[in-house]
């Protein structure tokens, strides 16, 4: 299968398969008003199957949601029709209004301007606290 040419956008490469959708909800890449190509399920003699999303245009985004959603991918910027760098993600520390405390007793349940903090408490895999009632998060893994 072939694909367009990115001259200047970003590549999500190594998604595990089956965010893809996940991550262009997070992202809120539907809103954009540029040229994406979602690949599901892509042959990868590293991963046996993955997602790919390629994005024709440079966009600002937080890697923080995207490492939390899926550590593993390897996001690689394009300009001028070559890989400018390359950048590969990993389950961040802390977690800020990404998620949200499931604690009905968690004082972010009655306190609504409190900001949704998480800190990481184990790494693989990755198991996240609630900063205020040490709730455990993990995302689906």
């Amino acid at each position: 299968m072939n694909l367009d040419f990115i001259d200047n956008g970003i590549v999500l490469n190594h998604i595990q398969a089956g965010r893809a959708t996940q991550i262009v909800e997070a992202l809120k890449l539907h809103e954009l008003g540029c040229t994406m190509a979602i690949l599901k399920n892509v042959k990868s003699t590293r991963m046996g199957r993955k997602d790919l999303i390629k994005i024709d245009q440079m966009i600002d985004f937080d890697p923080t949601a995207l490492g939390f959603i899926d550590p593993g991918i390897t996001v690689t910027f394009i300009k001028n029709g070559k890989i400018d760098r390359k950048e590969k993600l990993s389950p961040p520390q802390t977690l800020t209004n990404i998620i949200r405390c499931k604690n009905p007793r968690c004082v972010t349940s009655t306190e609504q301007e409190i900001d949704q903090l998480f800190n990481l408490a184990q790494q693989d895999p990755p198991v996240y606290r609630c900063q205020y009632c040490q709730a455990a998060y993990t995302n689906g893994k």
